[in-house]
């Protein structure tokens, strides 16, 4: 946590340094004020002397506004350095997890990604704000507090003796208490809102199984398990005021009970009793104080480990390649696409989901993917993609490594159409202009008509501008993959790579939208997964995968005749009619 505290304070040192000063004149004003108070009251009161009150109570009071306005200005500027380190926190892990492959999302989860984004980047910024207000000037406070106590009575600062160690023991036990219960309060954050979100996304699966009240009880389990542990961090908590306060009104009633009989013996001024009572409450003051500040430490040393786990952790070579060389606008792609003996493997998994995988796709080219379920289709999309890298082997874009191209450069050239569209919140025109802003409405609507998707938002109360709802959800499944394969095509792609475009598409519209891309991608290389043979048989070559390798390449009739698995897909799609 100091590390990644240091590394977030170091823009705004400035900030701090200030803090410090005027902390430390707030402090030397609150240290001042009771020996001004004992002197007033021994010199001045005692004595009748009026003109001393005045001029030591002017003092004072002069004190007393300084220590406001420098507590008023340690508290702004505090707010301020706080919510910079949390904006810049935010933005680094948004960016780290923006670099993130498939592997390393699916290894965290989205839901906790977004708890560490918002509520643990929060927790440390909380920290950072409470530590510039009390942390940095407390301990100042309460050793001058003991020294100046120990200056006006060394009989009476034998309390001191009792009542710190006292409030230390009990202030440990409950910071000891607190920090795993905090752990688990975190993860149980994570775990709700990994239920809402599968209970939101898939609502209509729970109300179609009539799942409501099994998914209710999940829950409501959750929640209850997040409650409990809740109630039992704020129950210790709740301890530490009462605490420290009957500690210290316990210390207070015995320096009344034995300064009362010092200063009726006459060995202790009333002054000096009374300076004694403010340093003891200033000291146990600061001590409380300080333990509202460290009370936030273990959370917030949850919270940065989870976050420093985001911000550490290391992607693919090919999601975020270490040594890139530097983008280069003027490079003009031809498209060709070559996977060489690619493996990939998926943590936890016991075999790779593809291995030793070859492909070669030259401009102009369409080569359909076809296999089973499982035998690694999509992740080779991803592999060309770029949203996984391989944990051996290479793919190459025009002879070039991907490894060695920063990510912006190939991600203006390979075009994805994902197996489940999504859509953004916003206007149809900024979800077709998502790969290429400047593109303009003629354009827009060119690529509506080859993806079939024209009269939908001829359709659409607005046209272009009619603004969808998140993921498109005003939208049916075949609109919403139309329009991805059109914003696919505004991007003008070398390589365009359709992961099962037609899915949700009834025959009519998947053989128009075909025609319609072969004649638009006539010199783009095009790599199309296909689960119907009837969308693959007419591309230029279809490959064939069989548990991750490549148990065959050819036609539509080469493969007929050579390829087991081929035949095998193709009679159980369509029949005797067509394998015989």
């Amino acid at each position: 946590m100091g590390s990644l505290l240091r590394s977030g304070l170091r823009p705004h040192r400035g900030a701090v340094a200030l803090i410090g000063v005027l902390q430390i004149a707030q402090a030397l004003a609150a240290l001042l004020l009771p020996t001004i108070n004992a002197t007033l009251i021994d010199d001045g009161v005692l004595r009748g002397d009026t003109g001393l009150i005045l001029r030591l109570g002017g003092v004072m009071v002069a004190g007393t506004l300084a220590q406001v306005l420098c507590s008023a200005v340690v508290g702004a500027l505090a707010a301020r350095t706080a919510a910079a380190v949390g904006h810049e926190l935010r933005a680094a892990v948004y960016a780290k997890v923006q670099s993130f492959s498939s592997r390393e999302v699916g290894r965290f989860g989205v839901p906790s990604l977004i708890t560490r984004t918002i509520g643990d980047v929060q927790q440390v910024q909380t920290l950072v704000f409470m530590g510039l207000t009390g942390l940095a000037g407390t301990p100042m406070i309460f050793l001058g507090g003991v020294v100046m106590a120990l200056r006006q009575d060394l009989r009476l600062s034998t309390l001191l003796l009792v009542a710190l160690p006292a409030l230390s023991a009990v202030l440990w036990v409950i910071l000891h208490r607190l920090t795993p219960l905090w752990q688990a309060t975190q993860h149980g954050v994570d775990q709700v809102n990994r239920l809402m979100r599968e209970q939101i996304t898939g609502v209509r699966v729970v109300r179609a199984f009539a799942a409501e009240d099994r998914e209710s009880a999940r829950f409501v389990e959750a929640n209850d398990a997040l409650l409990g542990l809740a109630v039992r961090a704020a129950r210790l908590v709740a301890l530490m005021f009462p605490a420290g306060m009957l500690i210290g009104n316990l210390c207070g009633v015995a320096v009344v009970w034995f300064g009362g009989h010092l200063v009726g013996d006459g060995v202790t001024p009333v002054g000096s009793l009374v300076a004694f009572l403010n340093y003891l409450a200033v000291i146990l003051g600061s001590a409380l104080l300080a333990t509202f500040t460290v009370l936030a430490v273990p959370r917030a040393r949850v919270s940065a480990v989870r976050v420093r786990e985001v911000l550490e952790t290391g992607t693919e070579p090919d999601a975020s390649p270490a040594h890139s060389s530097p983008a280069r606008r003027d490079r003009i792609w031809m498209g060709e696409v070559e996977v060489r003996d690619a493996h990939v493997r998926y943590p936890g998994a016991e075999e790779p989901v593809l291995r030793g995988v070859r492909l070669r796709v030259r401009p102009g080219e369409t080569v359909a993917v076809v296999g089973s379920t499982g035998s690694g289709k999509t992740t080779l999309l991803n592999l060309v993609a770029r949203l996984v890298g391989p944990a051996a082997g290479r793919v190459l874009l025009d002879g070039t490594d991907l490894a060695s191209l920063p990510p912006e450069e190939p991600a203006g050239v390979v075009a994805l159409v994902p197996q489940r569209p999504h859509l953004f919140s916003g206007t149809v025109a900024a979800n077709l202009r998502y790969g290429r802003p400047e593109a303009t409405d003629a354009e827009l609507w060119h690529a509506l008509e080859v993806a079939q998707a024209r009269d939908v938002v001829e359709a659409l109360p607005e046209g272009l501008e009619t603004p969808l709802g998140q993921g498109g959800a005003s939208l049916s499944g075949g609109q919403r993959q139309r329009l991805t394969v059109a914003r696919a095509l505004v991007a003008r792609p070398r390589v365009l790579l359709l992961d099962d475009p037609f899915s949700a598409l009834d025959p009519i519209n998947e053989r128009a939208l075909a025609d319609a891309l072969a004649r638009e991608t006539s010199d783009v290389a095009v790599v199309l997964v296909a689960q119907r043979i009837s969308s693959a048989r007419h591309a230029d070559r279809v490959v064939v995968l069989d548990e991750g390798r490549v148990a065959g390449e050819g036609t539509h009739e080469e493969l007929m005749a050579s390829c087991p698995a081929y035949r095998e897909i193709v009679f159980s799609q369509t029949g005797q009619e067509v394998a015989a």
